[in-house]
């Protein structure tokens, strides 16, 4: 039996879970919070509570892994704990596939990138995710881990779009000339992750994004085209309230190619673009 073990199993894992599990995949995911375990159980996840449970049986009969935990500075938390574990039996899965971010490729001024772009990123959070991908790398050569890693544009869809800021008027549109950013559905990360698990590719590096990179002031604008209500107001970037976290994405403006996700895994984009995200997640009252 096809059997995944999700390590950091959330918003991106639980969309590939939906297209797996009705194909008679079993699913083990990793989770901090009780809560989001009995969530997890309830969607057919068999959950675990990680750190703190005992994986080494779940590591032993697992066929494919999906890694999508965050690191820190200390690098990967998986691998900080599991490495050995891992390593021990790399040579029996068919497929690992390590979640990170185009953050890595840092500030472009708008110009684009693609997987060949070398790593420069300007957030520590993108230094963070590189030293992971480094990490996983290394384990890769060392042991003929079948590593696939996926670089994530910013991600939206259901629960994760715009029209709720909209309709209750927080929303604004920020403005820095310039600034643009790509972005990907979470279901067209799910079917990019599904068409490289029926195709693997060990040592393969996929950026995830749609057709469209667009500023961000856009994507508020048609949110409410589409809701019929008022634009947001636009605010100058150097005028914004916004969190640390928040303004460390304006800190970096690229177009990110998805030429290898198409040309190499066939895939189609279910929504090429933000219009066409946004108006499927309008059709379903997201």
């Amino acid at each position: 039996m096809t059997h995944m073990l999700s390590f950091g199993h959330g918003y991106s894992a639980r969309a590939l879970a939906k297209r797996l599990h009705p194909k008679g995949w079993s699913i083990t995911g990793t989770t901090r919070n009780e809560e989001k375990a009995k969530q997890l159980r309830i969607e057919g996840i068999t959950p675990r509570l990680w750190p703190g449970d005992d994986l080494t049986d779940d590591i032993a009969k697992a066929t494919h892994l999906l890694i999508s935990a965050g690191p820190d500075a200390a690098g990967d938390p998986v691998l900080n704990l599991l490495k050995g574990q891992i390593a021990k039996h790399a040579k029996q899965f068919a497929w690992v596939g390590y979640l990170s971010t185009t953050g890595v490729y840092g500030d472009h001024q708008g110009g684009w990138v693609d997987e060949t772009t070398p790593l420069n990123p300007s957030t520590e959070r993108g230094k963070h995710r590189v030293f992971a991908e480094t990490q996983w790398q290394a384990l890769a050569r060392d042991t003929g881990l079948p590593l696939h890693i996926f670089r994530l544009a910013g991600i939206y869809g259901p629960g994760r779009g715009p029209f709720s800021k909209v309709r209750n008027g927080t929303a604004k549109r920020i403005i820095k000339p310039g600034q643009v950013f790509s972005r990907i559905h979470v279901d067209d990360i799910a079917q990019v992750l599904e068409a490289s698990i029926r195709q693997p590719n060990p040592d393969a590096v996929y950026n995830l994004c749609d057709d469209d990179a667009a500023p961000p002031q856009d994507v508020l604008e048609y949110a409410a085209k589409l809701l019929d209500v008022p634009i947001p107001p636009a605010i100058a970037f150097e005028n914004a309230e916004m969190s640390p976290m928040a303004r460390s994405f304006y800190a970096e403006s690229k177009r990110v190619r998805n030429d290898r996700i198409k040309t190499e895994l066939g895939v189609e984009l279910l929504y090429p673009d933000y219009r066409t995200g946004l108006e499927a997640l309008l059709a379903h009252d997201q």
